[in-house]
């Protein structure tokens, strides 16, 4: 039997890198967990908690619609939500209040899902 200890990362692939990462850090704050070789590097990850969120571009990698999705755990959903509403970001699902959590789905600039996430 595998036994699995945690998610290790979640993957986007993205078209523009240089857009991907104005929305990822400017608009979500995320920090790139390593210095960059390069403004156009090609996969930049982001440790949150545990996890890694990356993003990567490659011909033979593209974005889609129906393509993965992944939930960030936040520490204020409120507030969240205000932010995103401020950089004009529209919503998929939500914004929900359900009796475990609180949670809204977006889309990054290349429309993969993205979910911001609240445990009650």
């Amino acid at each position: 039997m595998i036994r699995y200890k945690e998610i290790a990362f979640a993957a986007y692939p993205v078209r523009d890198v240089a857009r991907a990462r104005r929305f990822y850090e400017g608009v979500l704050g995320l920090k790139p967990n390593a210095p960059l070789k390069s403004e156009t590097q090609a996969w930049i990850e982001y440790d949150l908690g545990p996890g890694t969120l990356a993003i990567g571009c490659s011909d033979q990698w593209s974005p889609s619609l129906d393509g993965p999705s992944v939930a960030l755990e936040v520490e204020n959903f409120e507030e969240t939500v205000e932010i995103l509403e401020s950089h004009d970001v529209p919503f998929i699902i939500g914004p929900m209040d359900l009796p475990t959590c609180k949670m809204v789905t977006l889309r990054d600039p290349d429309g993969n899902k993205l979910t911001m996430h609240k445990r009650k």
